[in-house]
């Protein structure tokens, strides 16, 4: 049963949230903290030695925040654990570097104990922790800044028309289920086009297909 835990590591600079967090997922019969930091100075070294399954890491820390301790496990040779930002998402340019970098989504602080446990439960299984309401978010964060006259990916190349609609119809912050009833097939065909347009395009996860979905000139903030 052990080998099939979700390992988790916290880094978060508030010893309260820590302690709270560590008690909360430890309570959970596939959940183990295998090790807590207070910055992310001791993030990597914290990844080497104890291979989590997840990292919950705090954006805002003293002496090495969030998103570059998150670059830093990301440039480490061999598979890196998924990573949850948490934040008080006032949103800024931390988030969009955030999943840049990698992670796999954004989790508030103060959320109640079961999306926590779910929030963990939904990553480890490869999905990205970016709810419609947060994506229309980030979205409307998007429209606020410059108008950017990015050129349009080679990688696009690689991708189906149906593909790409998916992919268009992820960055606008719809699920599987409503991108299966705008398209009129099943949800299992909208899983399957996502899975193959993550591969043909290098991402990790939904998070991703957002930022490239708008960093390509697939998708223009404003539509």
């Amino acid at each position: 049963m052990t080998e099939e835990q979700i390992r988790i590591l916290i880094v978060d600079d508030q010893e309260m949230v820590r302690a709270g967090f560590s008690a909360l997922l430890d309570a959970q019969p596939d959940l183990k903290v295998v090790a807590s930091v207070p910055d992310g100075r001791d993030a990597v070294g914290a990844v080497k030695m104890h291979q989590p399954d997840i990292v919950l890491m705090d954006i805002r820390m003293p002496q090495v925040n969030g998103l570059d301790a998150t670059r830093q496990i990301f440039a480490m040779p061999g598979n890196s654990p998924s990573v949850i930002m948490l934040t008080t998402f006032d949103l800024d340019d931390y988030v969009f570097e955030a999943l840049r970098a990698g992670a796999s989504g954004f989790l508030l602080k103060d959320a109640p104990a079961d999306d926590l446990i779910e929030a963990v439960r939904i990553v480890s299984r490869g999905d990205a922790l970016l709810a419609p309401s947060i994506t229309k978010t980030l979205i409307a964060e998007y429209i606020r800044q410059p108008a950017r006259s990015t050129p349009r990916s080679p990688q696009l190349r690689e991708l189906t028309d149906r593909e790409r609609e998916v992919v268009q119809l992820v960055a606008r912050g719809m699920s599987n289920a409503e991108i299966s009833v705008d398209l009129f097939v099943t949800e299992q065909t909208v899983k399957s086009h996502v899975s193959r347009t993550l591969g043909k395009l290098g991402l990790r996860d939904r998070a991703q297909i957002v930022v490239f979905a708008y960093e390509s000139g697939l998708t223009n903030a404003g539509a």
